[in-house]
């Protein structure tokens, strides 16, 4: 399949031109092919066809058009949203083919000239010349039609440049007939004649083009075409163009979106382009990149300089214009002694030049401001890894690391494609490893390609440990710790501190007053702010209480972790101690957890004006949260790590965060076993024992239970023991051994009363009047499930009455009391919705539907059911699923009955 759209409009399919349709369908395909590979609105596409008047069927048109192309061009022509977008490669469109042609002439001299050939032979026409003009594709059409002269230009001067000027000066004179004003044509029209031995001729061009210029437009001739002819005059070769551009990274990948738009910006040339980033994420290496591919645009020069922002002493702006200068002729007496002056005649030299400057590790803008040009035929690209903000009406372009898919696109590309591909999984873990950062990506690549033997895994091993992870990414003159090196000796002491200590926080985010606990001192935004525009710091936005949040790349933790310093273990301590303080005052505002242990958290700097909204804070700092667990049990800090675990538990359980409540449990028991903590392990054997009630796993919560209660009865602890007794009642409430679960609720009731826990006493005694009804005693249920919710009233429990409610609701439905059993149910949802509780909300919600039900309303009671079983599916919580199912059997039976009013079951 080709695509042609550098002349007329064509299709080819196995040798075969293809059929396109009438004039609106070939416009359509005209459109999305100038455009291919990004997504076309409807919108846009109606208004390139019908710029003036439309159809009142223009939608359907455009869609009976797209029809009848997709036969045609198959799956290549997608829907994309309400518009479509036509997937082309290089090889499939001759526009993408051109390009890619063109770009390959800059990244290999040496070929340059065969292929611009091969680019200006795809041309066979003026584009789409077969079709309408259309206002919508005039910036596309000049683009191309710009491209093609750049590359018709290119290719002529290569041509003079090897000796061909008899064949280039043909084809010079009638280019320059067709754009008469054009400078760089006139140059190279003149200095071929000159090297043609032909100076007179040549004289007269320049004369020619000086006079239409003066004459027409009151013009003088650019510096380039000026030294053309100066050249002649003197009869000596005309200086060349300057080349300073570095080589560009052959293997170069990735970067498509930050490559269009600075090409575009450097094209326009208004203001200068800034690319910062952190170490290692290829900001050099981008910008060489762009600068080859927008050179064409520049033939008077391209200039670059390395400022040495990153050394310890930064090139001063002086020394710099001195070596621009230099560059372009001027030395000796010619150079000012001022820096003002210097910087003036540097503007003075670029004026009515194209010329690209490329300021490669900018230090400042105090720096650069000097080296910018004023002419707006000159473009300047800057990288650094400081944020360059305050340079006036610069587009920024923030580099972050490579996404998965680019950094496997460059590790295969210099470790060898089968390698990679034979073992993505193993690519995708170095990647990880590497934090997908292209320098490290880079020299995993160099490693791997500097041992064949060597299968991915053995690397991928190596970089397990974070301690030894830096010393494994170096191969030959590539280190990634040596650049991280640049970039942290440009820190202040204070920042220094910061980045080391920010690294014991491990790989998580975290919001920025705990720089002022790891520090223990006031005041630190300063500090965050210079390590963010340091590009040490990556910033998260804002979390849902908005916090700035921020997060240490993992091999800059890395580095950060090897520069110890004193008294860090204090620091973490401190910092885990006031995010524990933070977690137990939240969880105090959330309902009561049954059988959780919150303890009293030590009164520690901490700011707790964030506990506004306990739920949201405890959203926003979940992961953290979790990840703090992780620090105080690899810390060794026992208490601090089984209490945040606690701590975190009534919210884990309001929004049903299964996963995240065993796994926090799991990991501070095996902190709290090894150091022989018998509390902490009661506690965290008692929570985690109710994350397998939720998911069924009876045997493991029976069995975590008693374990529990066995610690709880060593330390004398009544309440301790109360909850787990009354825990396992539940497992056997639940295989429906009701005499059994009444004994062990009996027994924990006695030892919570004896203990005065009186949350925990409303629960158990809702649990016995919860049996008393399953055993058929409703008188009994009643009298108990009243005295408990009550008791929950007093209390100011809403969440402990919600759940009492459910069961009353349940005892009227036994009872045939089902305007009370509807109204209880209604409040129970009411109340838990308020609560934001999503497992107990369901819970409700299968009540009420059973209400609705018992009242004639089973569509109603079907939509309830349904929202509840998908609480369950989401959460993973099985406890609940059965009864949900059997009210939905129900709820549908009764629609069927409803909807056959003469079926009559048997």
């Amino acid at each position: 399949m080709s695509v042609r759209v550098l002349g007329p409009l064509e299709v080819w399919r196995d040798g075969r031109r293809e059929g396109l349709g009438g004039v609106k369908q070939r416009a359509l395909l005209a459109h999305l092919a100038l455009h291919a590979n990004t997504d076309v609105s409807l919108d846009q596409l109606v208004e390139a066809l019908w710029p003036a008047t439309r159809p009142r069927s223009v939608v359907q048109n455009v869609r009976t058009y797209v029809w009848r192309l997709r036969q045609l061009l198959g799956e290549r022509l997608r829907t994309h949203g309400t518009g479509y977008v036509l997937e082309l490669g290089a090889d499939e469109l001759d526009a993408l083919m051109f390009d890619e042609l063109v770009a390959e002439s800059r990244r290999r001299p040496d070929a340059a000239l065969g292929l611009l050939r091969r680019a200006e032979s795809l041309w066979r026409g003026r584009p789409l010349e077969d079709l309408p003009d259309h206002d919508a594709w005039a910036p596309s059409l000049a683009r191309l039609d710009e491209a093609r002269l750049a590359a018709t230009e290119h290719r002529l001067g290569l041509q003079v440049a090897a000796g061909e000027c008899a064949e280039a000066i043909p084809e010079l004179r009638a280019l320059l007939a067709e754009h008469p004003y054009r400078e760089s044509v006139c140059g190279q029209l003149v200095l071929a004649l000159h090297q043609d031995n032909r100076r007179a001729e040549a004289l007269q061009v320049y004369a020619d083009m000086r006079g239409r210029l003066t004459d027409e437009l009151g013009l003088e001739p650019g510096t380039a075409l000026r030294e053309a002819q100066l050249a002649v005059l003197r009869d000596e070769p005309a200086p060349a163009p300057l080349r300073q551009l570095p080589p560009a990274v052959s293997d170069f990948r990735g970067r498509a979106a930050e490559i269009a738009v600075l090409t575009t910006a450097l094209r326009q040339g208004s203001a200068p382009a800034v690319v910062t980033g952190p170490p290692g994420v290829g900001k050099s290496a981008l910008a060489v990149q762009v600068a080859h591919q927008v050179a064409d645009h520049f033939p008077d020069g391209q200039l670059h300089v390395d400022l040495g922002g990153t050394s310890e002493h930064p090139r001063e702006p002086s020394e710099v214009l001195t070596e621009l200068l230099h560059a372009l002729g001027i030395t000796g007496a010619g150079l000012p002694a001022q820096v003002t002056a210097r910087s003036a005649l540097l503007r003075s030299k670029l004026a009515g030049r194209r010329v690209l400057l490329v300021l490669d590790d900018a230090a400042s803008v105090s720096q650069v401001v000097p080296l910018l040009p004023a002419d707006a035929g000159c473009a300047v690209l800057v990288t650094g890894r400081r944020r360059l903000t305050e340079l006036p009406g610069a587009l920024q372009v923030e580099l972050a690391p490579f996404s998965p898919e680019e950094a496997a696109e460059l590790l295969a590309a210099i470790a060898g494609e089968e390698r990679v591909s034979a073992q993505p999984g193993e690519a995708a873990a170095i990647a990880v490893a590497c934090g997908h950062l292209p320098l490290a990506i880079r020299v995993a690549g160099a490693r791997l390609a500097g041992r064949g033997r060597w299968s991915m895994q053995v690397l991928r091993e190596r970089l397990v440990d974070e301690s030894t992870r830096l010393r494994e990414l170096t191969s030959g003159e590539l280190a990634v710790r040596a650049s991280f090196d640049l970039s942290v000796r440009q820190l202040s002491p204070p920042e220094f501190r910061a980045f080391v200590r920010l690294a014991l926080l491990g790989p998580h985010d975290f919001p920025s007053w705990v720089v002022e606990t790891l520090l223990d001192e006031p005041g630190t935004e300063h500090l965050v702010d210079g390590l963010v525009d340091a590009h040490l710091l990556e910033t998260f936005g804002a979390d849902g209480i908005g916090q700035p949040r921020y997060r240490l790349h993992d091999l800059l933790r890395c580095h950060a972790l090897d520069h110890a310093l004193p008294d860090g273990r204090a620091a973490l301590e401190r910092t885990l101690r006031a995010w524990l303080r933070l977690a137990v005052t939240a969880a105090r505002r959330l309902p009561v957890t049954f059988g959780t242990t919150i303890a009293d958290a030590a009164p520690v700097a901490a700011p707790e004006h964030l506990l506004a909204e306990p739920v949201a804070w405890f959203e926003a700092e979940r992961r953290t949260l979790c990840g703090a667990v992780d620090l105080a049990a690899d810390a060794g800090l026992d208490e601090v790590a089984w209490q945040l675990a606690a701590a975190c538990v009534p919210f884990f359980d309001l929004h049903s965060h299964y996963e995240d409540w065993a796994r926090t449990h799991a990991r501070a028991l095996r902190c709290v076993r090894a150091a022989g903590n018998e509390a902490g392990e009661a506690a965290l054997l008692r929570g985690i024992s109710q994350v397998h009630i939720y998911r069924s796993e009876f045997t493991e919560a029976e069995q975590g239970l008693l374990a529990a209660q066995g610690l709880y009865r060593s330390l004398g602890d009544d309440r301790g023991q109360g909850v787990s007794v009354a825990g396992i009642g539940v497992v056997y409430r639940l295989r429906a051994e009701y005499e059994r679960s009444m004994e062990l609720y009996t027994e924990a009731l006695r030892l919570l009363e004896r203990a005065g826990d009186l949350h925990s006493v409303a629960h158990v005694r809702a649990s016995i009047g919860g049996v008393h009804g399953s055993l058929g005693r409703p008188e009994e249920a009643r009298t108990w499930l009243t005295n408990a919710r009550q008791l929950a009233a007093d209390l100011g429990d809403a969440h402990r009455e919600a759940l009492v409610l459910v069961r009353l609701s349940a005892l009227h439905r036994s009872t045939g009391e089902h305007e009370r059993e509807l109204t209880a149910a209604r409040r129970a949802v009411a109340i838990l919705m308020d609560l934001t509780d999503e497992r107990c909300t369901a819970f409700a919600q299968v009540e009420l539907a059973e209400a609705l039900i018992s009242n004639g309303r089973p569509q109603e009671a079907y939509d309830l059911v349904r929202q509840a079983l998908e609480t369950y599916r989401r959460t993973g919580n099985r406890e609940g699923e059965p009864a949900a199912r059997r009210a939905l059997a129900r709820a549908a039976g009764s629609l069927d009955q409803l909807l056959l009013p003469y079926f009559q079951p048997r």
